[in-house]
């Protein structure tokens, strides 16, 4: 039997409607913008929860007419008929509901910052990072959210040594934060003759993308540095000092972004090392309580090897959920939902056992 906490609904309903008042009273711009948020926020949590009492009225009703004796044998009959139905119905609304009222991530509803790095394997690892990197590029297509590179170097053979980029969208962060970890895969590499399997690694980080208001970064501590970029991008690139290196002194945290604009540089460069900066700090947080590390999907550390990809099997294995696929074609192409969506219900289901423990 699940049993909801009925102060925290009236809480939900009570703000979703004082939100729709504040919205109809015509607000200042930045006011309804950030107004229309919060109600977008418990708009699905708002709806669950009226389902969830007019199915308590329909069956209260129900059982009012089983109880009254003067009731015809028809009628007693259909409400006989229509009780399973009001149950199942109400049962599901309240595991919809269990799990909206989680407590959630604050950062669950940014956009993130997404690093790739090839790991042990050389040539090959840089290959797995460029296929990781498309696959996510697929996945964030699929979505609607917009992916933006910041800084690029290349693998000698082709994919990358190291790519970072944006990934811009509503709850990018909750569906790729545990993305985070050492990705291996075993295959054939183009270049091996003899036909042998090889295995190796790349290091995926996903960051929560920080606002201002999120992370004060004071100029006297950062160090802006131009420079002449190098590697590929064309005669332009090799010929003006574009290339922006900001150095925050007191962690020592060095970001570089190398595209044709100065200016832009400067800007993705910052908005990457608020993110680091930011992810620091919920580290940091994370560390002190035990108890929120202990609830993870894994680690969440860099170095924890979460994910297999083995081409000559087809078979992809998450080992934090002992999940296997065999359709890594298609996942590779950016058809995620079902690894990630796994995740998301695993983490759930700690949740909701902690909750239960804790209640």
């Amino acid at each position: 039997m699940i049993d909801l906490p009925r102060d925290r609904m009236d809480q939900v309903l009570k703000r979703f409607e004082l939100l729709e008042v504040q919205m109809a009273a015509g607000p200042e711009p930045d006011v309804y913008v950030k107004l229309a948020s919060e109600y977008s926020d418990l708009q699905e949590m708002a709806s669950k929860i009226r389902e969830l009492r007019s199915a308590e009225d329909e069956l209260a009703d129900i059982s009012a007419m089983l109880g009254d004796k003067s009731l015809d044998a028809e009628m007693r009959e259909l409400a006989h008929a229509e009780l399973p139905d009001v149950e199942e119905r109400l049962e599901q609304l309240k595991q919809e509901l269990q799990i909206l009222l989680l407590p959630k991530d604050a950062a669950d509803e940014k956009s993130a910052i997404l690093e790739i790095r090839a790991g042990t394997g050389g040539d090959e690892a840089a290959l797995f990072a460029g296929d990781l990197f498309r696959m996510y590029e697929r996945y964030a297509s699929s979505k609607g959210w917009r992916v933006e590179v910041a800084s690029v170097s290349e693998g000698d053979v082709g994919g990358f040594k190291e790519i970072i980029a944006s990934v811009s969208g509503r709850g990018v962060f909750a569906h790729m934060k545990f993305e985070s970890g050492v990705h291996r895969v075993q295959r054939v590499p183009e270049t091996e003759a003899g036909g042998r399997i090889h295995t190796s690694a790349a290091t995926v980080a996903v960051l929560p993308e920080a606002e201002e208001v999120d992370i004060e970064i004071r100029n006297e501590d950062i160090r802006i540095d131009t420079m002449r970029a190098s590697g590929a991008g064309g005669q332009h690139v090799n010929t003006t000092d574009s290339a922006v290196r900001i150095t925050h002194l007191p962690t020592g945290i060095m970001v570089v972004s190398a595209e044709k604009s100065q200016h832009q540089n400067r800007a993705r460069a910052m908005q990457i090392l608020r993110a680091r900066l930011y992810d620091m700090e919920r580290e940091k947080a994370a560390g002190e309580r035990s108890e929120a590390r202990r609830l993870q999907v894994g680690s969440g550390d860099r170095s924890e090897r979460i994910r297999t990809y083995n081409f000559p099997q087809g078979r992809l294995t998450d080992h934090r959920i002992n999940l296997t696929l065999y359709k890594l074609d298609r996942v590779m192409m950016g058809e995620l939902d079902d690894v990630i969506q796994a995740l998301i219900t695993e983490h759930q289901s700690k949740l909701l056992l902690e909750a239960g423990q804790n209640g």
